[in-house]
């Protein structure tokens, strides 16, 4: 079957699993890997917050380290690691093929969401966001496990280029041509604050749908109608979006592509096939050549 022809709660369940499906699935013994990728722009306590509680199992997975390569002012803050550096991480989180992954942290997916994209981007198919995250997991009575997990050794194959992505000059394109969303804060996309990158503003003809936003106050991703309405409040049709089938006509950047990630996760819950910008504003802004706009 052809993803396009799922039905969005079908769409739904390849990119998220709720707390109770995924317990059915270890109560039943059925293999899945589980990572936990507590992050936080500017902290670096993720590995304590995981040793001191963290889904039976799971492996912690360094967002810093281990899903982004190296840093300059001419990649981002959080360039695409290389396939071979994602595969050998992955092994080492002991993801093998053929079993199902489930990420999470505790920000909603905001973090996890950057696990899932490269393992799909990396053509491991079955990965998917815990909806509501730890503290999903938690309010639903799920148990916690302390300490440190090391996995066996994986064998998974990565091969990179299985999702979409594009660089500054392509997103430049889909701002003028097709629709290029913002998944940073909408401070930030007005510049009216710039915490850590060089210029204020967002790309010209970019448009804001904070990542926050399609979030529900109990950190699980919001009804579908509602996401519609979201996208719809910014200008974007989704119809028209679904449609767009030989080439993504929809991209997303954040600050440096990690909460980006969750906005294509988001959009293809809703039948959207979306590129990233890894890059971002971290990379764009550094460039004296392109154009910032600041304001609505």
């Amino acid at each position: 079957m052809n993803d396009h022809d799922l039905d969005l709660g079908e769409r739904r369940g390849r990119v998220l699993a709720g707390p109770a499906e995924l317990q059915g699935i270890l109560d039943a013994g059925k293999g899945v890997t589980l990572l936990d990728v507590r992050w936080a722009l500017g902290r670096t306590d993720g590995r304590a917050r995981y040793e001191e509680g963290h889904l039976p199992g799971a492996v912690y997975v360094d967002l810093e380290t281990e899903l982004s390569g190296l840093a300059t002012s001419a990649t981002g803050r959080h360039p695409l690691p290389s396939v071979v550096a994602l595969q050998d991480a992955a092994r080492s989180w002991g993801v093998r093929r053929g079993v199902p992954v489930v990420v999470y942290d505790t920000l909603g997916g905001l973090s996890a969401a950057r696990a899932w994209w490269l393992l799909r981007w990396g053509g491991h198919e079955d990965v998917r966001i815990l909806d509501g995250g730890l503290d999903g997991w938690v309010r639903r009575g799920g148990s916690l496990d302390r300490g440190d997990v090391v996995a066996p050794e994986g064998d998974v194959v990565l091969r990179g280029g299985c999702l979409p992505v594009v660089d500054a000059d392509g997103a430049a394109a889909l701002a003028e041509d097709g629709v290029l969303l913002d998944a940073r804060a909408g401070e930030r996309y007005r510049g009216e604050v710039e915490p850590v990158d060089p210029r204020a503003g967002h790309v010209p003809g970019a448009r804001s749908v904070p990542a926050a936003d399609t979030l529900g106050p109990d950190g699980r991703l919001r009804p579908a109608a509602e996401l519609v309405e979201v996208l719809r409040a910014a200008g974007v049709d989704v119809v028209a979006a679904r449609a767009s089938r030989a080439a993504p006509r929809t991209g997303v950047y954040c600050g440096s592509g990690v909460t980006a990630s969750l906005g294509v996760a988001v959009l293809a819950s809703l039948g959207i096939d979306a590129a990233l910008y890894p890059g971002s504003w971290s990379q764009w802004s550094a460039d004296p050549d392109r154009p910032v706009v600041v304001g609505p």
